[in-house]
């Protein structure tokens, strides 16, 4: 008894160990500088944590002109620099304001003046409503179980949520959609900033790219920044992106999210030439910026831009983030100083954009290391070898078959591998999946013996091999969405 009991602390020791050397790794900053060395010092002191962060460039405007930077890698081991793309999400829904104030629609005009097809209660709101936050729509309509399954499964998994939701899904689903109760109030509405700019696609006669292209970035001399919508080609030399944890992201690029920022690409010195014209008045659409509705006692938004009150200083802004990105804009229209910050993960950087311009306070604590998913990771890890260990014990007592003990094995495995691809291993140590691993292994030794004398099934078999088999199903599946 005391040497199988040995065997087995010798065995999970093993596993654990080896698991400790094949656990997630969180990125690390590091690596090549670029650019303005004091510039970069600053960016990585503004940083602080350097774990979650792979790569970061940074512009500082001023009235003495636009310092720029880099710091590590665009995930594919070359050097990050201000002409690197980053997907920059939400900072697109600026752009659209900025084509909604330079186009002459009144900012009263209802939806389906624009569009005519769009003839359901959506139709009423108004292109300030949406280009304020305060439609009532969702930020992410569900309009079946599918959706609402394939949404979550490419957020867990690193997926593209928004794939093949070109412009006419997106306009077929405002049809169908009724502002909420909130209506008047600021909600936040990817979906309403993606109808605001198609539909001033649709009465300029023009796709989205083309408008923000011809109207905008023309204009500015923005010629890095891209639409990269579905089945059209990355910008060369771009950036990829990756959780916070470590684990590859796929670019988002639905076509028709793009005015909400879905597949826009940009470079921290192409986003300076917009911080730059904004402060010499010359950006079309300038009126976009000035705030139109309060939001709380600090913060009102304009058409798509914030201004939010600090202790220090005022600044209009916008910020993006997408699967394994997160980006960070803002003026200081009364100094005329301005910051750009791109990041290859999703940890976030707007506090360093706000560190750099020495705002006070520079903002809350990093919200994406919070509680439910510390809670979610370390259940993730320690779940399935809690469960294998009651199975085998009721394996031990002759309480259970050997379907049922297969079925248990195949989960406690299961959920290792998600833990793995989808846990927050930035806020959690990866000491914990490993002990997960070898907990399992300690659960599972005992099993062995117990094998051979377990009945195959029990019960009505018809019930139990049906069980499995969905049971199995599941698990395939989980697999597959999350690989």
């Amino acid at each position: 008894m005391r040497n199988r009991i040995v065997a087995i602390v010798a065995l999970a020791l093993l596993a654990g160990v080896a698991a400790l050397l094949a656990a997630p790794r969180p990125p690390h900053l590091a690596g090549a500088v670029t650019g303005d060395a004091a510039l970069a010092a600053q960016l990585r002191a503004a940083a602080g944590d350097p774990d979650g962060y792979r790569g970061l460039a940074v512009a500082l405007i001023g009235p003495g002109g636009v310092r720029t930077a880099g710091i590590g890698d665009r995930g594919d081991g070359g050097p990050v620099t201000a002409d690197t793309p980053f997907e920059i999400g939400s900072i697109a829904k600026a752009f659209t304001g900025m084509l909604l104030a330079d186009s002459g629609v009144a900012p009263g005009e209802r939806l389906r003046t624009l569009v005519p097809s769009v003839t359901g209660p959506a139709g009423d709101v108004t292109v300030d409503e949406l280009s304020s936050h305060r439609s009532g729509l969702r930020s992410v309509p569900v309009t079946s179980v599918g959706q609402a399954a394939r949404l979550y499964f490419a957020n867990l998994g690193g997926g593209d949520p928004y794939a093949g939701q070109d412009r006419d899904w997106l306009l077929r689903t405002a049809d169908g959609q009724r502002p909420g109760g909130g209506r008047g109030t600021m909600n936040y509405s990817n979906f309403g900033a993606a109808v605001l700019g198609q539909a001033l696609a649709e009465r300029a006669g023009v796709p989205y790219p083309r408008l923000l292209r011809d109207e905008l970035l023309g204009p500015l001399g923005m010629s890095a920044t891209t639409v990269s919508s579905d089945g059209t080609a990355l910008p060369a030399g771009h950036a990829s992106g990756s959780t916070a944890s470590g684990r590859k992201v796929e670019p988002w690029r639905g076509a028709g999210w793009a005015p909400a920022g879905i597949g826009v690409w940009s470079t921290a010195a192409d986003l300076a030439r917009l911080v730059t014209a904004v402060h010499a008045g010359a950006a079309p659409g300038l009126d976009a910026l000035t705030p139109r509705h309060t939001v709380d006692d600090r913060e009102r938004v304009g058409h798509g831009w914030f201004t939010t009150r600090y202790d220090n200083a005022t600044l209009t802004w916008h910020n993006g983030g997408t699967g394994g990105f997160r980006s960070y804009l803002a003026v200081d229209r009364g100094t005329g100083r301005g910051v750009v910050v791109l990041g290859n993960t999703d940890r976030d950087v707007d506090p360093i954009g706000r560190r750099l311009l020495g705002v006070t306070p520079p903002g809350p604590a990093d919200p994406s290391r919070s509680l439910l998913k510390v809670l979610v990771t370390v259940g993730l890890s320690l779940i399935g070898a809690a469960g294998l260990f009651v199975s085998v014990r009721l394996a031990a007592r002759g309480h259970i078959d050997r379907v049922r003990l297969a079925t248990s094995v195949l989960w406690s495995a299961v959920m290792l591998l998600l833990a793995y691809r989808a846990g927050d291993w930035l806020a959690v140590p990866v000491v914990v999946w490993a002990l997960g691993v070898a907990a399992t292994v300690a659960a599972l030794c005992p099993a062995v013996p117990s094998w051979r004398t377990l009945p195959l099934v029990t019960g009505r078999p018809w019930l139990r091999w049906t069980g499995a088999v969905v049971s199995a199903a599941v698990a395939a599946s989980a697999v597959v969405l999350v690989t």
